[in-house]
């Protein structure tokens, strides 16, 4: 049985996802929630579940940032981002942050299903509308978003809150050598100069 929880903050939504869920005998809901922090608090107080139906805009917090702050602690849980959303970066964003999945909200209930079980399966599913949204893209833009390992985002967060090297070290737990290698990294990455650039083209790219 496959033990999936919904994130979204539409009733109607809710009800609709579970009923196209229901369905199938193998899935089985065991919670929804429709903020980022009362998902948190569950995961902390109950059973996890195998996979998150996690729309993109919740009320308190970005799904690309929560899918980031599930995944650090909970690397096995799978998560499908749900969203009404077909731009490029935002897919792309919510993928490198950890999603394993990518359904539009307007596609077929049967896909969700197919999302699912691919999932389990270790591979990656975009829904039909997801695939077509990214072959129409820019494709210049693809190749503009650097791909950034999950140090480096980290390290790239705590620049924009304006932490020196020396507190940034600190605060990792790890040497000021290591945090100076991961900004020139981060600059080369990105192709720019000083690391005020490298945050301005994050944000931009919605990695943040």
């Amino acid at each position: 049985m496959i033990k999936v929880i919904v994130v979204e903050d539409h009733p109607i939504m809710v009800e609709g996802l579970k009923n196209i869920l229901r369905t199938d005998l193998t899935i089985n809901v065991i919670g929804d929630y429709g903020n980022g922090k009362s998902v948190l608090q569950a995961l902390e107080e109950k059973d996890h579940p195998d996979v998150i139906l996690m729309d993109v805009n919740l009320p308190d917090v970005s799904g690309i940032n929560l899918t980031t702050e599930i995944k650090k602690k909970y690397e096995d849980i799978k998560i499908i981002a749900l969203s009404v959303h077909d731009e490029q970066p935002v897919i792309h964003s919510m993928l490198q942050n950890g999603a394993s999945g990518y359904v539009l909200k307007n596609a077929l209930g049967n896909e969700i299903i197919k999302a699912i079980n691919t999932v389990m399966d270790g591979e990656e599913y975009l829904c039909t509308s997801t695939r077509e949204a990214l072959k129409s893209a820019d494709q210049d833009l693809l190749k503009a978003i650097p791909r950034i390992t999950r140090r480096e985002k980290e390290i790239l967060q705590l620049i924009g809150k304006g932490l020196t090297t020396i507190q940034i070290a600190e605060q990792l737990f790890i040497s000021t050598h290591t945090v100076e290698s991961h900004r020139k990294n981060l600059m080369e990455k990105f192709g720019v100069n000083n690391t005020t650039s490298v945050v301005k083209l994050a944000a931009e790219y919605k990695l943040l």
